[in-house]
């Protein structure tokens, strides 16, 4: 992950202490990528890895279409990583207390060889496709967390 360029990284503080935020972003990332429609995107991507494993308890090795968890440092840190035919890609996940809830980075990387990748960048990366993504993909860690029964 580390040779991967930055792309961005994009914050929320939610009003949760850090142990309810981290199931929150690990069932969010559950939720999200292992929805119906986004597996089917996944397919035609060519994603791997290609399915859910492990994700009862989550941890490293476990999957979701696109995504393995790489590291695990509840409640700090969780760096998922994949690839596709485009792109080989990663989020790292940094969780810190922040007053009275969690403070949540997410750093998206990623590197789009040839010119395939480059034109797959631009529709994703350059039409802004991938900051509303990450957006909603915060705005549902912070609705798992803050609605959570602590």
């Amino acid at each position: 992950m580390e040779t991967l360029p930055r792309i961005d990284e994009h914050e929320v503080v939610i009003a949760a202490p850090p142990a309810v935020t981290w199931a929150a972003v690990l069932s969010t990332l559950r939720g999200t990528f292992a929805a119906p429609g986004a597996a089917a995107v996944a397919r035609v991507l060519g994603c791997e890895p290609r399915g859910t494993s492990g994700w009862a308890r989550p941890a490293v090795g476990s999957t979701v279409p696109g995504f393995a968890i790489v590291t695990a440092e509840e409640p700090r840190l969780l760096v998922v990583a994949g690839r596709h035919r485009f792109s080989r890609y990663g989020i790292v996940a940094r969780l810190s207390p922040s007053g009275s809830g969690t403070r949540v980075v997410l750093e998206s990387r990623a590197e789009f060889p040839a010119l395939a990748g480059r034109a797959y960048r631009l529709a994703v990366i350059g039409s802004g496709g991938h900051v509303v993504a990450v957006r909603r993909l915060l705005s549902g860690i912070r609705r798992a967390a803050e609605s959570s029964p602590s």
